[in-house]
């Protein structure tokens, strides 16, 4: 199994696998989590899972990351779970745990 898997591209946008951790000191990408689901990118979120609250934080924080409105941040699924999948339409800015894409 391979850490790019976290991701993958569909076009221009770009589906991200991530892994929640709430209630931490700062917000920030941390390694990639593999597990029997697959792959996923652990974020530390600051915000309580709380009525929605670690999910917006983390939507603000994925907007900020790949410099996009925060309309253009999805959660596909995994709304009260740790492990979430995101959309991402067309990304301005790739951060660092996401390498960049290879033109053919």
């Amino acid at each position: 199994m391979s850490e790019n898997e976290f991701f993958q591209w569909q076009g221009d946008d770009l589906i991200l696998c991530v892994y929640v951790q709430p209630k931490a000191s700062k917000n920030e990408f941390c390694a990639v989590r593999i597990t029997e689901d697959g792959s996923a990118i652990k974020v530390r979120i600051t915000a309580p899972p709380v009525d929605g609250k670690a999910n917006q934080q983390l939507i603000q924080f994925l907007s900020k990351s790949f410099k996009v409105s925060k309309s253009q941040v999805t959660l596909l699924n995994g709304e009260s779970s740790r492990q979430k999948r995101f959309f991402i339409q067309s990304p301005k800015q790739l951060p660092d745990v996401i390498p960049a894409r290879v033109s053919l």
